[in-house]
């Protein structure tokens, strides 16, 4: 059992790995969340692939900043924000019922408030002195 949920860990990691660096290219793809989604896999689910992680080009240039001062720029957080709301809309358009909508829009404030008051928002030129 554990090695199944290693190995999920492990292949989420790499798929969202792929869609981040997808995303370096693509402006239509955000590259932060799945990042981070692929960062918080390999952490979970292998030591070897968290470190191979780390050291890549594409972790240091979008997420080290995150993970060490807890900043991103302004960029990446429009960028994680409207992925958010894109993937929020569906069930609160989607779904009839009330109780379920008011959920999602807590959670589109809550996450909000985190962005906006919790993470600081730095400057390009700050996020390569790191």
């Amino acid at each position: 059992m554990k090695s199944i949920k290693k190995y999920t860990y492990i292949t989420i990691g790499l798929i969202s790995a792929i869609l981040g660096a997808v995303g370096v290219v693509l402006p239509i793809l955000p590259t932060t969340p799945f990042l981070l989604l692929a960062s918080y896999c390999f952490a979970k689910g292998s030591d070897r692939f968290n470190y191979w992680f780390i050291g890549t080009k594409l972790y240091k240039n979008h997420l080290e900043s995150f993970v060490n001062k807890r900043a991103m720029t302004l960029k990446e957080k429009i960028s994680v924000l409207v992925f958010a709301d894109f993937m929020l809309a569906f069930p609160l358009i989607l779904l009839n019922n009330m109780f379920i909508r008011m959920g999602i829009v807590v959670i589109i404030i809550c996450k909000y408030y985190y962005f906006i008051f919790r993470i600081k928002t730095i400057r390009s030129e700050e996020k390569t002195i790191v």
